[in-house]
């Protein structure tokens, strides 16, 4: 079913698994104790109700099938690896290691998305 959306609208599912990803892993301070699925799916489920225009495009009985949902559930596993698994810029971990200098911190980080969140938080720091 998902293979027969158009690849806009595959483009659009996409981008808001990963944009409300990041925002909820920011929500909390990524820290992964803190992380839970359902929250997860709660909040991305809020956030294309409210922002996604591509829920619109989809079909009643393919948005309500058992096997579009399986296959969102395989689509969601796969673009929260993709994110976590995506190394940091050699600009972040440059930007973020002079910034932990000058603030005295110490924070780690594991993912671009993640190195974007602490250098953020450190930009802030820093004013």
């Amino acid at each position: 079913m998902y293979k027969q959306l158009s690849s806009g609208v595959k483009i659009s599912i996409t981008r808001s698994i990963s944009t409300s990803f990041e925002s909820y892993l920011a929500s909390i301070g990524w820290d992964g104790e803190r992380f839970s699925m359902e929250d997860f799916i709660a909040s991305w489920q809020a956030y294309f109700q409210e922002n996604a225009a591509w829920v619109e495009k989809i079909p009643t009985e393919i948005l309500m099938s058992s096997e579009f949902h399986e296959e969102m559930a395989r689509k969601i596993d796969e673009v929260i690896a993709k994110i976590l698994n995506e190394e940091p810029t050699a600009k972040q971990i440059e930007t973020i290691e002079a910034l932990q200098k000058e603030l005295g911190t110490d924070y780690s980080y594991a993912c671009k998305a993640e190195a974007a969140y602490i250098e953020q938080l450190l930009k802030e720091k820093q004013k």
